[in-house]
């Protein structure tokens, strides 16, 4: 109780030493928050027509579910990957600073966009057993001092109250996707995964994390490999569709 209130006592110092601002302009924002209503509303809410099965937005007029270019003839593992923004701008700048700032404190927001991500109809009422964090390389994770994909799954497991593990490895320092087109970020992940020794997902219901979704590939390569080990479903969420 007494280290309690001595962190209570120091976080109160600090918010007079250091007011909360805004990420972007430095806006004076309410404890707790990380952008500023301004700043707030410049982020892109995906919203319909998108794919059913990525997330992919549509400028058209489509009412009705479908599939889009990206996923048209090819086999992908996940049963559904939803995001909930767009990785432009704001969004994707917060990302950036997040992943390889080292700013850590922005998981928060990054988690509050995962958190809409799970309020989309492909999502909603659903009952996960377990969420399960994206890995990364080892030497990529010591590299960059932590996983992004994990410290937002330990997020959701507080607010979902459902346990995440990480229960997926990975074998190969994969070259970076970003250059990549859609068949050869698949070719390029092929057995880039694989369970850790002595973990279990048979018969559960998983919930895949990971920070931005691009063409599906990563996350579709980290459901195959679940649902080959015995997972019943592999849901897909993400903070951000590039």
């Amino acid at each position: 109780m007494l280290a309690l209130a001595k962190l209570n006592r120091l976080r109160a110092i600090a918010s007079l030493l250091y007011p909360p601002a805004c990420t972007i302009c430095s806006a004076s924002v309410a404890a707790s928050e990380y952008l500023c209503a301004e700043c707030d509303a410049k982020i892109t809410r995906i919203v319909p027509p998108f794919c059913a099965n990525c997330s992919e937005p549509f400028a058209g007029a489509i009412s009705g579910a479908f599939t889009c270019a990206n996923c048209a003839h090819r086999t992908l593992h996940f049963d559904a990957a939803v995001a909930a923004y767009r990785s432009r701008g704001i969004v994707r700048r917060v990302i950036l600073d997040f992943k390889y700032g080292r700013q850590i404190h922005l998981r928060h927001p990054v988690a509050r966009w995962l958190l809409a991500a799970l309020d989309d109809d492909r999502l909603r009422g659903r009952r996960f057993n377990i969420i399960i964090p994206v890995p990364l390389h080892p030497a990529r994770e010591r590299q960059r001092g932590f996983n992004q994909a994990g410290l937002l799954a330990e997020l959701l497991s507080a607010h979902m109250s459902i346990e995440a593990k990480p229960v997926l490895e990975r074998l190969r320092y994969t070259t970076t996707q970003t250059a990549f087109d859609r068949a050869e970020r698949m070719e390029n992940l092929h057995g880039a995964f694989r369970l850790r020794k002595k973990a279990d997902v048979r018969e559960l219901h998983v919930l895949l994390i990971d920070d931005v979704l691009t063409t599906g590939s990563t996350l579709s390569e980290c459901a195959r490999v679940l649902k080959k080990a015995g997972a019943l479903s592999v849901h897909a969420a993400t903070a951000a569709r590039a």
